[in-house]
C-alpha cells in the first residue's frame, strides 16, 4: 500500500503563522517585542509592521496581503490602540478577511479591560468620538470600525 505523501512547502497556504496588530506608541518596545521574540524562538513566522508608527492613511497593499496570508492574528489592545485610525482600519480588514477564510484571531488586552471595547468608555470612547468627528461625511467607515472593536473580543487578559 502506498504511503501518503507529505505536502511540500509550496503547498503551504499561509505565508505567515501570525500577524501582530498593535499600536506602536505604547506597546512596540515592550510587550509586542516580547511576543514577537517568543514566537520567533519557537519557529513561528510572524509578520509585524515595524517600519514606523503610522498616523493615518490607508492600509498599504503589502500590509493587506500580509493580513490575508496569515493564519492567525494577535491583536494587542492597549489604551491608545483606538487612537489610531490606521489601527482601527487594520482591525476591520483583519476581521473581514478572517471571516471569509476562517483564520483565527486572538485579542490580547494590555492595561485595558475588554468591556471598554464592548461598550466604549474612557480612551476608547474618546477615540471613537474623534473618529466620528473626522469622518463625519462617512458614517459607514465609522460604523465599520466601531463594529470591528466590539467583534474582536475574546478570552485573553494581560494586566
Amino acid at each position: 500500500m502506498a504511503q501518503p505523501i507529505a505536502p511540500s512547502c509550496t503547498d503551504y497556504k499561509w505565508e505567515y503563522d501570525v500577524f501582530l496588530s498593535f499600536h506602536g506608541e505604547d506597546t512596540r518596545l515592550g510587550f509586542v517585542a516580547f511576543i514577537r521574540e517568543s514566537l520567533h524562538q519557537r519557529g513561528i513566522r510572524v509578520f509585524i509592521d515595524d517600519r514606523f508608527i503610522r498616523t493615518g492613511g490607508e492600509i498599504t497593499p503589502v500590509l493587506l496581503k500580509a493580513i490575508q496570508e496569515s493564519s492567525i492574528a494577535i491583536i494587542v489592545f492597549s489604551k491608545s490602540y483606538a487612537n489610531s485610525a490606521f489601527c482601527l482600519q487594520e482591525l476591520a480588514e483583519i476581521l473581514e478577511c478572517f471571516k471569509e477564510e476562517g483564520q483565527l484571531t486572538y485579542p490580547v488586552f494590555c492595561h485595558v479591560h475588554p468591556s471598554e471595547l464592548r461598550r466604549p468608555r474612557r480612551s476608547y470612547a474618546k477615540a471613537l468620538a474623534r473618529l466620528k468627528e473626522s469622518f463625519n461625511d462617512n458614517k459607514e467607515k465609522v460604523e465599520k470600525r466601531r463594529l470591528a472593536l466590539s467583534q474582536a473580543l475574546g478570552p485573553v487578559w494581560v494586566s
